[in-house]
């Protein structure tokens, strides 16, 4: 099928209109119409080569929600014109320890999981490419059912924002009644606000922006802290349980650790650039862990979608044109985002004028579907 979207070129360049080809439905795989797409801080990273290991062509996002057009040979669980979304990844090798626990994101097979974008490099040269796109082929175990009660739009940015943060509380035993710190509070933490006040803890925000506590507060937070207020931060010592971090660029977490209570868990999902002059002596002297976390297992996504539509919990969204690419990649990049920015991939299929300049690129990658 012929498909249109939005991809940077190469380093450096600005976003263009592109085409390709994604081959047809095989057994096991379901091709689905892209309504929405939720832009992430990592597609950012990406298209920048902050991590230095984008391939370019570079078509992001991995935060899809569409409607079922087609459903191959042998898929049971979709057909089409059930609303559904496609998170980070599209492929895993579904054997592996990992794969078989349902924590397909750590992957063990040969290739990993494949990325929804920028996901392999094969020897040809061809990548995956993501959501800012108006249709993708996915194979079925990669594929979430949007439950009533949830938007497409909302839908989008739970399968990466929600899951991101909702996972590290489960796997780490959050519990009703402790109290969880949230700090960065952007697209991801104001999720993970939301959600750990589903779960039943009190949640302290920690912000460098004293204005935004109003606004904070509106999204359930029992408290807000101003990290830059050293009197303030001084007397929360010691008082969290667990702490999400979401800050997506490098910082001092020794700041974060002094609000750790002994025994407690502070796990990164945010920065991938490392730490400088991390201090020990606190994790040894008070059994604070200090752990990563990267999104999460199909399962645990299908489960997040669920408890987001159980508690009314949605994401802080504007909806966007694909035409507004540039002036929200410039907000990121300044840090200046109000929370999350959606597609609308609809309103791109009928801009005959971008979709009559789209350059053309090489068909993308695609990964085996194992056991069919």
């Amino acid at each position: 099928m012929e498909v249109y979207g939005y991809g940077v070129p190469e380093k450096g360049a600005s976003f263009v209109p592109v085409r390709f080809t994604r081959e047809d439905v095989r057994p096991g795989e379901v091709a689905i119409d892209i309504t929405h797409c939720g832009i992430c801080h990592s597609d950012l990273h990406q298209v920048d080569d902050d991590w230095n290991n984008t391939n370019y062509p570079c078509v992001p996002g991995h935060e899809i929600a569409g409607v079922v057009t087609e459903v191959g040979e042998g898929v049971t669980k979709f057909k089409k014109g059930d609303r559904v979304g496609v998170g980070c990844m599209v492929n895993s090798c579904q054997e592996c320890e990992p794969c078989r626990n349902g924590d397909e994101q750590y992957c063990e097979g040969p290739k990993s999981a494949t990325l929804t974008y920028n996901g392999t490099k094969n020897p040809d040269g061809t990548n995956t490419y993501g959501g800012y796109t108006d249709a993708i082929v996915v194979r079925e175990e990669f594929v979430l059912r949007i439950p009533d009660g949830l938007s497409p739009e909302a839908a989008a940015p739970i399968l990466c924002a929600g899951i991101t943060t909702y996972q590290p509380m489960k796997h780490f035993g959050l519990k009703k009644g402790q109290t969880l710190g949230v700090a960065g509070i952007g697209g991801l933490g104001h999720m993970a606000i939301q959600i750990g006040k589903a779960m039943g803890a009190k949640v302290v925000a920690l912000t460098t922006h004293p204005n935004k506590a109003d606004e904070i507060r509106k999204l359930g937070a029992d408290e807000v802290l101003v990290s830059t207020d050293s009197d303030a931060m001084e007397k929360a010592a010691m008082s969290l349980d667990m702490m999400i971090n979401t800050i997506p660029v490098p910082h001092d977490i020794n700041a974060y650790v002094a609000l750790m209570k002994p025994n407690s868990m502070l796990v990164v999902v945010g920065n991938m650039m490392g730490f400088e002059n991390l201090q020990s002596a606190p994790l040894v002297f008070h059994r604070i862990g200090v752990q990563g976390s990267l999104i999460g297992g199909i399962a645990d996504t299908q489960e997040v979608l669920d408890l987001c539509a159980e508690h009314d919990i949605k994401p802080e969204l504007k909806v966007v044109s694909t035409s507004d690419l540039e002036e929200i990649y410039d907000e990121l990049r300044n840090g200046n985002p109000r929370y999350r920015h959606v597609l609308d991939m609809k309103a791109f299929e009928e801009d005959t004028e971008a979709r009559s300049r789209a350059k053309e690129i090489p068909a993308p990658a695609r990964g085996e579907v194992v056991g069919r």
